[in-house]
C-alpha cells in the first residue's frame, strides 16, 4: 500500500513539474466566437498529436506551446498555418469555427510567441487559404523555410529550428 501511495505521489509530482515548465497560455482574442468550442475542437482535431496543452515532446512533431505564434510574423508564414493539410482539409467545414480553432492554437497556446499587433484569422481568410492546401511540398522543408524567416525577420529564437525545446 505504501508503494502504491508513494508511486502515485511521485507521478502527481512529475506531472506538476512537467506542466510548470510549459510557457504560460496567452490571452484569447475577442474574435473567437465560442472559446469553449475552439478549445474542444483543438483537443479533438489537434491534441491527439500535438498534445492537449500544445506539447507533444518528445514526439517528432512541432511543439505549439509558446512557439506557434512566431508563424504570424509574415503574411506567407501566417498563410502556411492554414494551408497545412490537417488544417486546410479539416473535417470542420465551417470556416469561422476553423478560424476559432486556429486562433485558439495561435493566441492561446502560442502565448508570448505571437508578435505584437497580430490579427486573428477570419472566416474569409480561412476560406481563401484552404484552397491552397499544401499537398506535394515537404512539410519539413516548408516549416524550416518559415522558421528561418521568423528567426531572421521577427526575432524568433533559433531553438525554433528544433521540433521541441531540448530536441537532440
Amino acid at each position: 500500500m505504501r508503494r502504491l501511495l508513494f508511486g502515485s505521489l511521485l507521478l502527481i509530482g512529475a506531472v506538476g513539474i512537467g506542466r510548470a515548465a510549459l510557457p504560460p497560455l496567452g490571452v484569447l482574442p475577442a474574435a473567437i466566437t465560442d472559446p469553449d468550442m475552439a478549445r474542444t475542437d483543438y483537443a479533438e482535431h489537434c491534441g491527439g498529436c500535438h498534445g492537449i496543452q500544445g506539447s507533444a515532446a518528445p514526439a517528432a512533431l512541432p511543439e505549439l506551446r509558446g512557439r506557434v505564434g512566431w508563424f504570424m510574423c509574415t503574411p506567407q508564414s501566417r498563410a502556411y498555418l492554414i494551408r497545412l493539410p490537417n488544417i486546410a482539409h479539416s473535417r470542420i467545414s465551417d470556416n469561422q469555427q476553423l478560424a476559432d480553432l486556429v486562433n485558439y492554437m495561435v493566441f492561446g497556446l502560442g502565448g508570448a510567441s505571437v508578435p505584437k499587433g497580430s490579427k486573428p484569422f477570419t472566416a474569409d481568410e480561412v476560406a481563401h487559404e484552404r484552397r491552397f492546401a499544401l499537398t506535394s511540398a515537404s512539410l519539413k522543408a516548408e516549416r524550416a523555410r518559415y522558421v528561418d524567416v521568423a528567426i531572421r525577420q521577427c526575432g524568433a529564437p533559433v531553438t525554433m529550428r528544433l521540433l521541441y525545446p531540448g530536441q537532440k
